[in-house]
């Protein structure tokens, strides 16, 4: 599962991490990737063990920044090789990168949580953004070449924060040129998905349709006019990808019972 929680205490007190657990403790997820969590590792703690998930294994990355990003991994089974950022050091301590690796039937899978960050053309946290996603393509090429020689699985989970082409994004037209639909953003999703071979499960299994979407603003009619971004990910080796089953989005029945302004989406493998 991977899910943008909006801050981890703001939706305990809604019910999306006692939702979390369920889905853990029935064995439906076996991983549960979170991106803007928040909150620092004692406060994420504190908010595990309130609803009673303090025996949960966790794997975080909180921010310097106090109330801002970070990211976890949380899953019911032991978790190993767990390590925090992606690089550059710039990037260190910005809660935007953690992974582990858990055991499978099928050998070992690393997964990774990741909150890219969001831009803003007109400033300079655009560049970092364009920096962090360069990052994540060095690290996609590494893990392609491991999957190939050594047989091991790699998946990354996250809000990426780029809704990759048309079909990702409602309202395309009135968001071209801006951050989130930028040509330069785009092309370094381009890069992944048609040079290094990483595969988006999501759209692999939904093929070519619009959507399904992921996020929706929290202003006027955008959830439910469905007017939202599919900007929430998972990123697998060529490998993995062949074992994708399916992926779901977990759309909210209506605006009241959302607990998040992304939904949660759950890829399913058989491994």
């Amino acid at each position: 599962m991977t899910v943008n929680v909006n801050g981890v205490r703001a939706a305990a007190r809604k019910g999306g991490i006692a939702w979390i657990g369920e889905q853990l403790r029935s064995g439906a997820v076996v991983v549960a990737c979170l991106q803007e969590v928040r909150a620092t590792t004692a406060q994420l703690h504190e908010v595990l063990a309130d609803a009673g998930l303090s025996d949960l294994h966790v794997a975080n990355q909180d921010s310097l920044r106090l109330g801002h990003s970070g990211v976890a991994l949380l899953s019911a089974q032991p978790i190993r090789n767990v390590k925090q950022g992606l690089g550059p050091k710039e990037f260190d301590g910005t809660g935007r990168w953690v992974q582990a690796t858990i055991d499978t039937a099928s050998g070992p899978l690393t997964v990774a949580s990741v909150y890219v960050f969001a831009g803003d053309i007109e400033k300079p946290v655009q560049q970092d953004k364009y920096k962090f996603l360069d990052a994540m393509t060095k690290w996609f090429k590494s893990a392609q070449k491991n999957a190939q020689m050594n047989s091991e699985h790699f998946l990354v989970c996250g809000d990426v924060n780029v809704a990759h082409t048309t079909a990702d994004i409602k309202n395309w037209k009135g968001n071209v040129g801006q951050a989130g639909f930028h040509v330069d953003e785009r092309a370094r999703l381009d890069t992944w998905f048609d040079t290094v071979g990483i595969v988006d499960l999501g759209r692999k299994v939904a093929g070519t349709v619009d959507g399904p979407y992921t996020w929706w603003s929290n202003r006027g009619q955008a959830f439910d006019n469905d007017s939202g971004w599919r900007i929430d990910y998972h990123l697998a080796t060529t490998q993995l990808a062949h074992n994708c089953t399916n992926v779901v989005v977990h759309r909210a029945d209506s605006y009241a019972q959302r607990w998040s302004d992304h939904a949660p989406v759950i890829a399913h493998f058989d491994l």
